[in-house]
């Protein structure tokens, strides 16, 4: 299935191409070494220099004058773009304090799942605590001094129970999460009325063609073969002895299966509720972004 990330008709939004959108950002130098900027990328993207200093950079910039002007929180769709956010937002003077949680540590324990009979269905809106999410989240807007969240790890695949990340008072939270801007209906009956989206200040959506997220997905898991899934305590490990083949119909099942309806349902129809969508191009870089009107 082909989704086309462009709102051609969509007046709602300014439509920048990445020349434009550089051109914010001329007079500003990049506050990141190109080693920080590798430590930070994600496994299978392009992000360097010039990416940051003609993508991210403006963004941060924009992000830095909407904190200044309200205090605010940021809900940001993709890690690699949270954590590079995180690093030069907490270079401007006005906010040096940034804080980074994903909503994965908001998916119910394994344990949890499997009772409710969605396992299956982990990743969907119905597999997070939303409640607990909501309340976090609401925290942490009333300025609370400090507020923690569950800990997830990628390597078991599940809530850590001892474990916590601890939020303190921070100037800028970024969200990281799939789901984030979902409105209450997708929420499911344990909610309120009120949404996630109800409390962000600022939210981006990182965007790309269907067909380019599946493919990026199936070559990060051919190359997390060698890397996550060889480390014996990987929730993941069967996979690590297959063969190229193999792998790439595990990958393809697993996408066709679980993420792909995920992002058709669940994910693409919240895109136009962001204030920016980031739109990239089939090589992970942002070929246009999009900053809605008002």
């Amino acid at each position: 299935m082909s989704t086309a990330p462009y709102f051609s008709g969509d007046d709602r939004f300014m439509h920048l191409d990445r020349s434009r959108w550089s051109h914010l950002a001329d007079e500003i130098s990049v506050p990141l070494s190109a080693e920080e900027i590798e430590s930070l990328r994600g496994l299978g993207e392009t992000v360097d220099l010039e990416e940051v200093q003609r993508i991210y950079l403006p963004v941060s910039r924009l992000l830095n004058l909407y904190v200044t002007a309200a205090s605010s929180s940021v809900a940001v769709g993709k890690s690699t773009t949270a954590r590079i956010l995180q690093a030069l937002l907490s270079r401007w003077p006005s906010t040096p304090k940034v804080q980074l949680v994903t909503t994965d540590g908001f998916l119910y324990p394994n344990a949890e799942l499997q009772r409710r009979g969605i396992m299956h269905r982990k990743g969907f809106p119905e597999s997070y605590d939303r409640r607990a999410l909501l309340n976090f989240v609401s925290q942490v807007k009333s300025g609370a001094e400090r507020v923690v969240a569950p800990k997830y790890s990628h390597l078991y695949y599940d809530i850590m129970p001892d474990e916590h990340i601890e939020v303190t008072a921070p100037d800028v939270l970024i969200l990281e999460g799939l789901n984030v801007l979902a409105p209450s209906q997708a929420e499911g009956p344990e909610t309120s009325d009120l949404t996630l989206s109800d409390f962000f200040d600022f939210s981006i959506y990182v965007d790309a063609r269907t067909e380019d997220i599946e493919r990026w997905y199936v070559n990060r898991f051919l190359t997390l073969r060698s890397s996550a899934f060889a480390n014996p305590e990987s929730y993941f490990k069967r996979y690590a002895e297959l063969s190229d083949e193999q792998a790439v119909e595990v990958a393809t099942g697993i996408w066709k299966s679980v993420n792909e309806p995920n992002l058709v349902q669940n994910v693409l129809p919240t895109r136009a509720r962001a204030h920016l969508i980031l739109q990239k191009g089939a090589e992970h870089t942002v070929e246009q972004v999009l900053l809605r009107k008002n």
